[in-house]
């Protein structure tokens, strides 16, 4: 298939849990995938189990914190397929073992720190929207946690970060009525499975306790993805194992 005809989704946020179930489920429907993550120390296994289920899939290695990085890798992605047909924006936390302190323990400096997860986005969405409003056609899928519509004390920070990527999801959706793009907002509360933290918590038994029933599977977020791009018939859906 050639560069032109060829339809591509970026995984930005690229790890072994929901980034790589997105990866395929787009795969599946035609798409090549273009992963980023801050290392490429994985990305060789990416690729190539994209490749045996018959996905073309390229990875670029990119902080989203650091803003020339991540539009030189969407730069790059463009060169190589083309166009980027849909963003999905879900990087996972940059220290998996940082302590969280409650929302009446939460400093302004937290919560600039926090707002760190919101400024890469709309970044990355300055860079793929024009070419997407231009053709009249594209998506924008964003993958926050269950503090942007439930009240979680103990995340502090994390909550109110969340609920800002989520009302910018929303926005974007309602200002892009009629032009072809949609964007949507996954909310997600659970450990998903597979993923890094998952493999934090399970294997930590003693510090966090029986996960128990309190997983989610990221193959059914992908299928819900996906259903909320091809169907736009709501702008958001959410998952909780609680």
């Amino acid at each position: 298939m050639s560069a032109a005809a060829r339809k591509a989704v970026v995984v930005l946020g690229a790890g072994p849990g929901l980034g790589m179930s997105i990866a395929h489920r787009f795969g599946r429907e035609g798409y090549a995938v273009a992963l980023i993550s801050r290392t490429d120390a994985r990305h060789p296994g990416y690729v190539a189990a994209l490749a045996e289920a018959g996905v073309e899939a390229a990875s670029f290695a990119a902080d989203v914190r650091d803003r020339d990085r991540l539009l030189s890798a969407l730069d790059a992605i463009t060169e190589r397929f083309g166009t980027i047909d849909l963003l999905y924006y879900g990087p996972g936390a940059a220290d998996l073992d940082a302590p969280r302190r409650s929302i009446t323990q939460t400093t302004s400096d937290d919560a600039r720190e926090a707002m760190n997860i919101l400024y890469p986005a709309v970044d990355a969405v300055g860079a793929v929207l024009p070419g997407m409003v231009e053709r009249g056609e594209g998506g924008l899928l964003f993958a926050g946690g269950l503090s942007a519509v439930m009240p979680m004390p103990a995340l502090g920070d994390l909550a109110l970060s969340a609920a800002a990527l989520r009302n910018y999801a929303l926005t974007l959706n309602a200002a892009l009525a009629g032009e072809g793009v949609y964007a949507g907002s996954l909310i997600i509360g659970g450990l998903v499975e597979r993923g890094d933290i998952y493999r934090l918590v399970t294997s930590q038994p003693e510090r966090f306790g029986d996960v128990g029933s309190s997983s989610l599977d990221p193959d059914m977020i992908a299928d819900t993805a996906w259903d909320l791009y091809a169907k736009r018939d709501r702008p958001e859906a959410t998952f909780s194992a609680f």
